[in-house]
């Protein structure tokens, strides 16, 4: 029994982290955007390309949302409070 929760939650956990790989993705493609064809000179480049990384940084998700779009990307659910405990 504990081997299947253990293997639930490292599944869970892989998919946590997929789901953070494309909200790193998204805020790299949103930074080249800006950069290329918003930014007019260097210096916005720079301020368009250092504020969306931190802008991303400060409005990162929760656990909550990114246990949300786990289970709705991949339909795997967060393991409950007891089996991490275990």
């Amino acid at each position: 029994m504990k081997k299947l929760t253990k293997n639930t939650n490292n599944k869970y956990a892989l998919c946590s982290k997929k789901v953070w790989a494309i909200y790193a993705l998204i805020t790299v493609a949103i930074m080249i955007v800006l950069a290329t064809f918003v930014a007019q000179d260097n210096e916005e480049r720079l301020f368009y390309s250092l504020m969306t990384a931190a802008a991303s940084y400060v409005f990162r998700p929760t656990d909550k949302t990114i246990s949300k779009y786990v289970l709705r990307l991949f339909g795997v659910s967060p393991p409950e409070e007891s089996d991490v405990n275990e």
